[in-house]
């Protein structure tokens, strides 16, 4: 019997991953890439001993809960129009109140941001990073941003960040090779708190 063989990826130390660990992307999907990179990029930001900050998709899940809340209440609210006019009129003003919120911090907080963190242990910086990425329909160019969590801080850096065409990180079958774009962004991790110009 003929020996088989095992498509197999380089990982952070040089070594191989197995198949099953393989991350595959539809390569005519530009939303399926992002994903992929996106998730990767957020792993390889926490293995670097950061610890994610969810404070912000709690407080999005809170008023979406609240909204869903008002929604039942004017639903089920046990008297019947038109005597629970009054009533109705304020869940619906409610409703578009915290709807206009969540929209907010939607536009000004999270933007393109795939991951926050909490500031890193042991470290002399205050703030934690704010990880966001672009990938615009139609275009093979990727852009990965490593920014401060408080840009108003004194111990905010100033944001870096880098371009590339996903080309470079996927084989023709639209396996990742992590090793590839591990070294990009742990490189531009590097460059924002200063760990390269130390070294």
């Amino acid at each position: 019997m003929a020996p088989t063989t095992t498509l197999t990826t380089g990982n952070k130390d040089g070594g191989v991953e197995n198949k099953k660990n393989e991350k595959k992307a539809n390569l005519l999907d530009s939303h399926s890439i992002k994903h992929v990179l996106d998730e990767s990029a957020s792993q390889i930001v926490m293995r670097k001993g950061f610890v994610e900050d969810v404070r912000l998709s709690n407080a999005r899940l809170g008023l979406g809960s609240v909204i869903i809340v008002i929604a039942l209440v004017a639903q089920f609210y046990n008297k019947k129009f038109p005597g629970n006019r009054d009533f109705l009129l304020g869940c619906i003003l409610l409703y578009v109140v915290f709807n206009i919120v969540l929209q907010l911090i939607g536009i000004t907080k999270e933007k393109n941001a795939i991951l926050f963190t909490y500031p890193l242990q042991g470290s002399l910086n205050s703030t934690g990073l704010v990880i966001s990425s672009k990938l615009p329909r139609f275009s093979d160019l990727y852009t990965i941003t490593v920014s401060s969590a408080d840009p108003s801080s004194v111990s905010a850096n100033k944001p870096v960040n880098f371009t590339k065409s996903v080309t470079k990180w996927f084989t023709k079958d639209g396996i990742l090779v992590e090793g590839l774009f591990w070294k990009d962004v742990e490189r531009l991790i590097d460059d924002y708190t200063g760990d390269r110009k130390t070294k």
